[in-house]
């Protein structure tokens, strides 16, 4: 095959989009030591991204949520009344940490803006996480404020010893003061409408910190400089923009405004980047949900004319599938796009019959590069639906490398490696986790392993980390060990990712009891459940009758495992 008249047409309004002497023109700065390319003409921080762009769409609603509808201007006002609060009653400066945890509502935009604003490191927190969990996250990050709803307020108030202020959106009064909290209305109606001082922010300042599983355990805290999310952020501007400027080449009547169906949360990197961050730069409207039902999307689709859909693959594959599909008018979607997990190459074509008209896309990122790698759109992904597509140009660079870190040709597998300016810096006060992913060249070592075709496509065949995915949740098979390990019946344990039509993977595990002892596998998942959020807790667990398989090396053959459990799982056991 050869590259197809959309690879060129796209590259070729790239290139114009890009070409030097423009405000989204790239070239050359150095970041820790090397030469990357970059959007030289752009702003290299979050105050200075929102303030270029907010105030020409302030009249345009930005926000939708059930009954309340805010403008781009509104929202705006309340991030500079956020960020006075967290300057005058909190003391909040530069680099102190302030962690988000809550769903999404329209108060958690207002807040990471109004943090951001002050150049305060936002924490966004997993609103999913339990008590224990949070805590880790909280002390970890070194978090001097945490701004939390009420669900979130609940299971921080009970964590022994913390003495940290909390602000909480959405909650009573009575509760608030309950459980140790002020609510933020309160606390806007205490402080003046702007902050006095605003300090100097500069590209390598830390403005996130996102935790992301890891083979190895515990969360580990992947530390976003401005530079690396406002790059990532016009990384996908300049991909909407080329298709936007293809669309109208061809003549296509274009929408007053996008309008987004925001139903990915906040907290992960996909709803913070390509929804959030590019919908400021582009007025593009985000219709809320409060939590995901297919259902309720195809009527939210219908009733706001959403033009844009974006979830993990487990959600286009509700609405394909949801009975009532074809009582909406959905005449006003253009996209549906997935991230966040592999989409199944056989759903693709489903897909695009299912919503005639409507174009499939999938994207491939990382938490560790500001959720920017590859992308297939449209009808590049129904020729090649089992890729994430090309490297997103211009700014990204991807190598498929051997154990040596050196490139393989196309064809071959190995690990795929990503080194861009969107890049975090590393993982918070780890430098070991940071040293093993980050090279001294740039370079971010997935974890994932991939091949490249003839065209540049991107493969990804396997993954070298442990880890299971979700649901678009990542899931550290290490730390679900450990939850089990805790029981007192258990000597081993293995856990592992099973297939799932809907969610991509579930968590599955096998356990072999110590002497002596009886288990089952429903009290094993109840115990883990007591400790872990729901995602994490494994769906299916197996009762060993003898000790699991050994490696040569003493370990846990958790390959072989995994292979005949998950035969058996599929019913393909022998």
């Amino acid at each position: 095959m050869a590259l197809t008249p959309l690879d060129l047409a796209q590259d070729a309004a790239i290139a114009q989009i890009t070409a030097p002497g423009g405000p989204l023109s790239v070239g050359k700065v150095t970041v820790r030591g090397v030469e990357l390319p970059a959007f030289v003409n752009a702003p290299t921080n979050l105050r200075d991204l929102t303030a270029m762009f907010m105030p020409s769409h302030a009249d345009k609603e930005l926000l939708v949520y059930q009954g309340e509808r805010l403008t781009f201007g509104q929202v705006r006002a309340e991030a500079t009344r956020v960020a006075a609060m967290l300057q005058h009653r909190y003391g909040i400066a530069k680099g102190d940490r302030v962690a988000i945890a809550m769903r999404n509502y329209p108060e958690w935009i207002a807040l990471f803006l109004g943090a951001s604003m002050l150049g305060a490191v936002v924490v966004p927190m997993n609103a999913w996480w339990q008590t224990d969990e949070l805590a880790y996250g909280l002390r970890d990050s070194g978090t001097r404020l945490a701004l939390v709803d009420e669900e979130r307020l609940r299971r921080i108030a009970a964590i022994p010893g913390l003495a940290i202020p909390l602000v909480a959106v959405r909650t009573s009064h009575a509760v608030a003061a309950e459980l140790g909290a002020t609510t933020l209305d309160d606390a806007l109606a205490e402080s003046p409408a702007e902050p006095w001082y605003l300090a100097e922010l500069y590209g390598e300042d830390d403005a996130t910190i996102m935790y992301t599983s890891g083979s190895t355990g515990a969360p580990k805290g992947a530390v976003s400089t401005h530079r690396a999310i406002v790059s990532g952020t016009l990384s996908y501007l300049v991909q909407g923009l080329a298709m936007l400027q293809l669309a109208a080449q061809q003549g296509v009547q274009l929408p007053a405004q996008q309008i987004m169906l925001l139903n990915v949360p906040l907290f992960h990197i996909t709803g913070l980047v390509p929804v959030l961050l590019v919908s400021i730069c582009i007025g593009r409207k985000l219709v809320i949900m409060h939590r995901w039902d297919a259902g309720e999307a195809l009527r939210l689709i219908e009733a706001e004319r959403c033009t844009y859909f974006v979830g993990v693959p487990t959600m286009s594959l509700e609405l394909m599938q949801h009975p009532d599909r074809e009582k909406y008018d959905l005449s006003s979607l253009v996209d549906i796009a997935g991230g966040g997990a592999p989409r199944p190459p056989e759903h693709v074509e489903r897909l695009a019959k299912a919503f005639p008209g409507k174009n499939p896309a999938i994207g491939y990122g990382l938490t560790e590069t500001n959720g920017v790698g590859a992308g297939n759109i449209r009808d590049n992904y129904r020729l090649k639906p089992a890729s994430t597509g090309r490297p997103s140009k211009p700014i990204v660079e991807m190598m498929i490398a051997d154990d040596a870190l050196q490139p393989l040709p196309a064809g071959e597998v190995g690990e795929v490696c990503i080194r861009s300016v969107a890049n975090v810096r590393g993982y918070w006060m780890k430098p070991l986790a940071t040293e093993a992913a980050f090279t001294r060249d740039g370079w971010f070592r997935t974890g994932d392993l991939g091949r490249f075709d003839e065209d540049g496509y991107l493969y990804i065949v396997d993954r070298k980390k442990d880890i299971i995915i979700r649901g678009g949740e990542n899931i550290s098979a290490v730390e679900v060990e450990a939850a089990i390990y805790t029981h007192p019946a258990v000597a081993e344990a293995s856990v592992f990712g099973l297939p799932d039509e809907r969610l991509g993977e579930i968590v599955g595990a096998v356990v072999y009891p110590k002497p002596g002892e009886h288990l089952e596998g429903e009290a094993v998942i109840q115990f883990v459940g007591r400790e872990l959020a729901a995602f994490k807790v494994p769906a299916r667990v197996w009762i060993a009758t003898e000790p699991l398989p050994k490696l040569g090396s003493g370990k846990i053959d958790k390959v072989g495992l995994r292979a005949r459990f998950r035969a058996e799982h599929l019913g393909k056991a022998a």
